[in-house]
């Protein structure tokens, strides 16, 4: 079957294509020996370091709280960021200079400093200049550094995903009589939002995983820095970092399925379903553009 986009493949191509997943597979069938070999050589197999995730001590002392930290630290920054990225991603865009440029000016110097070193900044601004408690310091720094990292990089996926939209779509609106504020509300935002998805959930999906920066420096007790401890009291380092990355990719596989359901959704509910327009609708978006603005009388007849 030919697209425009590609054209079928041949006989020739279609054997290219078999032998390239065959050595695909034996190549990745390679590697999986060899790790299960350098495992097995090392005795990382052996079922008492590995017995531990059986039972629930492991999970309710070390795994099950660090999980806790990491996704109270994710949530709160996603709930912060999103917002925060898109006033800044529509600010960019403004026609006003004193709103546009300081917007400008606050992304682009977040964006340049890496997450781990606004952790630290903030964990020492907390420290010198705030009452906050040293066991809430952690979080709150983890919090800050991810809110300030990932909405300037959000607003950036903002602005990108509304000039991203035809020119048509602001033209028309300014056409039917709908001023900047409304044709952003109304036009351009529902119709960004369901582009930006993809790229807004892959950076969720990294406020999730830079919470483990928080482990590193300053001690914030998230999942990554819970295994060490574990693995400290079990003695089995690589069966809990095996762990660990399951739970991490079971995280967010589960985020990322929501958020293919949700652009499913979105795309389905915005379907035309070929309704005009009627008088009362066009009044009830912009009554100066209906109530007599092109008339010559009091009633505005033409």
């Amino acid at each position: 079957m030919t697209s425009v986009l590609y054209d079928a493949p041949g006989p020739r191509a279609k054997r290219r294509n078999v032998v390239i997943s065959v050595v695909f597979f034996a190549l990745l069938a390679l590697l999986m020996w060899f790790v299960y070999d350098a495992m097995n050589e090392k005795n990382q197999l052996e079922w008492a370091l590995w017995k531990p995730f059986t039972q629930s001590e492991a999970w309710t002392t070390y795994l099950l709280p660090g999980l806790a930290d990491t996704l109270t630290a994710a949530a709160l920054a996603m709930v912060i960021a999103l917002p925060l990225g898109a006033v800044f991603g529509i600010a960019r865009l403004s026609d006003h200079r004193w709103v546009r440029l300081p917007a400008a000016w606050v992304v682009e110097f977040f964006r340049a400093i890496p997450v781990l070193l606004l952790m630290l900044f903030a964990n020492e601004f907390y420290d010198r200049w705030t009452n906050v408690t040293t066991e809430q310091r952690p979080l709150y720094a983890v919090v800050t550094g991810l809110v300030l990292y990932n909405a300037s990089v959000l607003a950036e996926v903002v602005r990108a995903g509304i000039l991203a939209l035809p020119k048509g779509q602001s033209e028309a609106a300014m056409a039917i009589g709908l001023r900047k504020n409304q044709t952003m509300r109304v036009i351009l935002l529902p119709q960004a939002v369901t582009a930006m998805l993809p790229a807004i959930v892959s950076q969720l999906v990294v406020i999730v995983k830079d919470t483990a920066l928080g482990g590193v420096m300053i001690g914030f007790t998230e999942l990554l820095n819970s295994r060490a401890t574990l693995a400290a009291f079990y003695g089995n380092p690589i069966a809990s970092f095996v762990v660990v990355a399951i739970i991490y990719i079971v995280l967010n596989f589960i985020l990322t399925s929501f958020a293919s359901w949700l652009e499913k959704r979105l795309r389905r509910s915005k379907k035309s379903t070929g309704a005009v327009l009627s008088a009362e609708d066009m009044e009830e978006l912009n009554p100066a553009a209906t109530g007599g603005t092109y008339g010559t009388g009091a009633g505005g007849s033409i």
